[in-house]
């Protein structure tokens, strides 16, 4: 028996215990510290996972990894400024579906009534861009339930548009509408106080009498842009649109109808140009989502104010 050895068996046995205790105290700190490290990271992983997935964050190179496929974009709802089915952020989704370099082609969903003319034409001068940017990467609109007004003006910078036999599409016109209360408030012994400087300044303010002067002047406006329209829609569709007299009236026509007329090229799905057209029957959406953040800005922020404004008046929408 060694030195040390008699010295421990000389000590007092609850000094040995005092020991021991603090040995199996400090492993169990170890312990501890080693799975609370752990849980933060787990919990780091999870705080991310939840961060990525409620503000919908999307990372760079999007697609890049992925094998060929066909990218997706998705045009849904009232085009405008303020809606999901923006100019800025519909156009980034394409510029991404373009960009790909394992996209073997992207489809243009659509699914809108129509909206700003202003928020169309900037989506149509974007695709003709991209398009001459990649011109040999396919181009295909599907429409699903309506492709009308804006909608249309949007998908004839395709290179083909499928439709259902009964989607509706066209609706080549435009309007602005208006509410009139100067009756109601004769009735009630209300009086319209306005004020401006500029003779037009309260151009269509619902609650003065029509001037029919600016009345032409709004027409004339409206007149111009619908040309406008109609000029996109033959520079788009060509020579496969058919001499129809209510072409440009505004009316709505069934896909079936639509195909007809050479408003559009035949009948289709996201799932069959993606099968039998592009050969890639893997669909990657590339469309920008609304965050969590932003829709909680719009419903309690500019949201109201805009409400506000269109009930008085609307601007001019192609419809």
């Amino acid at each position: 028996m060694d030195r040390n050895q008699n010295e421990n068996a000389n000590q007092p046995w609850e000094r040995q215990a005092l020991e021991h205790l603090l040995l199996e105290n400090l492993k169990e700190t170890r312990k501890a510290r080693c799975w609370k490290a752990v849980f933060r990271i787990l919990t780091l992983l999870v705080m991310i996972a939840i961060v990525l997935a409620v503000f919908d964050i999307h990372l760079p190179g999007r697609g890049m990894g992925v094998e060929k496929h066909t990218a997706l974009v998705s045009l849904e709802g009232e085009i405008s400024s303020s809606s999901m089915a923006n100019a800025s952020d519909i156009n980034a989704s394409l510029l991404a579906a373009f960009e790909s370099e394992n996209s073997a082609g992207v489809i243009l969903r659509i699914n809108s009534p129509g909206g700003s003319p202003v928020q169309a034409g900037m989506m149509n001068d974007e695709i003709h861009r991209l398009r001459k940017l990649y011109p040999t990467k396919p181009f295909y609109v599907v429409v699903e339930d309506i492709c009308a007004s804006g909608g249309y003006y949007v998908a004839v910078a395709g290179d083909q548009i499928l439709v259902d036999k009964a989607s509706l599409v066209g609706s080549i016109g435009v309007i602005m509408e208006g509410f009139g209360f100067t009756g109601l408030m004769d009735k009630l012994g209300v009086t319209r106080r306005m004020i401006t400087a500029g003779s037009n300044k309260g151009m269509m303010d619902p609650f003065s009498k029509e001037n029919p002067k600016q009345v032409e002047m709004i027409k004339g406006m409206l007149a111009e842009i619908h040309q406008q329209f109609i000029t996109v829609v033959k520079e788009g569709r060509g020579e496969r649109l058919k001499d129809n007299p209510d072409l440009f009236s505004g009316r709505v026509w069934s896909g079936e109808q639509a195909v007809k007329i050479g408003l559009a090229d035949g009948f289709g799905t996201v799932d069959s140009v993606a099968r039998d057209i592009f050969k890639a029957p893997d669909i990657l959406d590339y469309t920008v989502k609304e965050n969590f953040a932003e829709r909680v800005a719009k419903r309690f922020g500019a949201e109201a104010g805009s409400a506000a404004g269109k009930a008085l008046i609307k601007s001019p929408d192609l419809k």
